[in-house]
């Protein structure tokens, strides 16, 4: 039996954003979703959110998922992750296509090598230069 828009109004009237995250797989667990949110990269209207943050119906968010920036409209409320066929129920997809292809997946991967070869270990102040770059 296909799940409804209706029957996910019994969570209520508003679900935690890092649990809709994980639900609507967008992210592969729930601490990756609430650790998303704390570093800035889920947003609702340009503005950064909180894991905590209460989702509702209507909502547009653009999430960064790796190398992706998703954007995407809630339609309905999840509490517990669903089949990937279920999907469309719950989101509508509003990013553009052509970004989601593996052909530009590959075109956003990062300088294979970024420091020069043999030149030893990485120092705390070198990855910490390495995290701190965007790479979208």
């Amino acid at each position: 039996m296909k799940p409804s828009p209706s029957k996910s109004a019994d969570v209520g009237e508003s679900v935690r954003m890092d649990k809709w995250l994980w639900a609507a797989r967008l992210y592969k667990t729930r601490t990756l979703a609430t650790q998303a949110c704390k570093a800035g990269h889920v947003k609702i209207q340009g503005a950064a959110v909180k894991p905590s943050r209460m989702l509702r119906v209507g909502e547009t968010l653009q999430a960064r998922c790796g190398f992706l920036l998703r954007e995407v409209r809630v339609r309905a409320l999840l509490e517990r992750r669903v089949s990937a066929k279920e999907l469309p129920t719950y989101l509508e997809e509003i990013s553009v296509p052509e970004d989601l292809r593996p052909a530009a997946r590959q075109q956003m991967t990062p300088p294979v090598s970024l420091r020069p070869r043999g030149s030893g270990r990485p120092t705390k102040r070198d990855r910490r230069q390495l995290d701190a770059l965007d790479w979208g």
